[in-house]
């Protein structure tokens, strides 16, 4: 499996998993502790993700959750622009991912703020001009699975073969891009869209299947309602199940966590290494 991200120019190794720190720049993500909209929480909030070891800040200006308002790629722009500016100016070398499915954002972030990474929840679904922008880029590319857009995805759970359709969508599109000269594709599984509460549990056991594809895989479940729904909790409640779930990822192999809490991710990735050095 590939081990390595073209970053920039420079191979990122990710023989030793990654901690991605999240930041939403919005007013209606679901964990609330995430949410930045000033430039001074921004800052103080990649200071706190690059101090506590996360290898990657993971930047939204756009909210995914099903009750989520849905910004044009202006409005998008708009908010997600000026947190780039002083980012970079802080942060001249820190590792940015921008999550975003609309072509003209990716690139304006990536020409203008040397943004390094795409993380497209759609897989170029939503706007079809993003994986000839992307190529066009040459940055590495997040593609998850989804069907339909955040506020209808929950209405398309129904699969004939779960894990067989999911596996398919990713040899199709990531072989359209292989085409087009992407040669950094990430593996998403998407937790938590489009696909139930059982559903979620279910990728996460057959997860090891995606390494037929042999690039990283990211996992993001961090705080997401397949933890606090299945406790009977609250996003809030739930860092516990997240290291759970975490772990398991892995275990599986996954070579990037999302997440909010970067410092628990960072000692989970620590302690996981520690274990597997004996069973090689």
């Amino acid at each position: 499996m590939k081990k390595t991200i073209n970053i920039q120019g420079t191979l990122l190794d990710l023989s030793v998993p990654r901690v991605m720190g999240i930041i939403n720049i919005t007013p209606d993500s679901f964990y609330a502790a995430s949410r930045r909209q000033f430039e001074e929480g921004i800052i103080e909030r990649c200071r706190q993700i690059i101090e506590e070891g996360g290898s990657m800040i993971d930047i939204g200006a756009q909210s995914t959750t099903p009750f989520s308002t849905f910004l044009s790629a202006k409005e998008e722009a708009e908010r997600l622009m000026p947190a780039l500016k002083s980012i970079r100016r802080e942060f001249p070398r820190a590792i940015l991912s921008v999550d975003t499915f609309y072509a003209d954002v990716a690139k304006q972030a990536v020409e203008e703020y040397g943004v390094d990474i795409i993380n497209d929840i759609s897989g170029g679904q939503i706007d079809e001009r993003m994986f000839p922008v992307v190529a066009q880029l040459q940055v590495p590319y997040v593609l998850m699975h989804m069907r339909g857009v955040p506020q209808t995805m929950q209405q398309f759970t129904d699969y004939a073969d779960f894990i067989q359709e999911i596996l398919y969508y990713f040899s199709e599109r990531k072989a359209k891009l292989n085409l087009l000269g992407v040669n950094d594709v990430i593996i998403d599984p998407g937790f938590g869209f489009s696909k139930t509460l059982s559903q979620n549990y279910e990728l996460m056991a057959y997860l090891k299947y995606f390494h037929i594809f042999e690039e990283p895989i990211l996992v993001g479940i961090s705080r997401k309602s397949m933890i606090y729904r299945l406790l009977g909790t609250s996003p809030e409640e739930s860092l516990n199940g997240t290291t759970v779930l975490n772990t398991m990822a892995l275990l599986s192999g996954a070579g990037i966590l999302r997440v909010h809490d970067v410092k628990e991710a960072v000692e989970c990735v620590k302690i996981v290494g520690k274990i597997t050095e004996f069973d090689q």
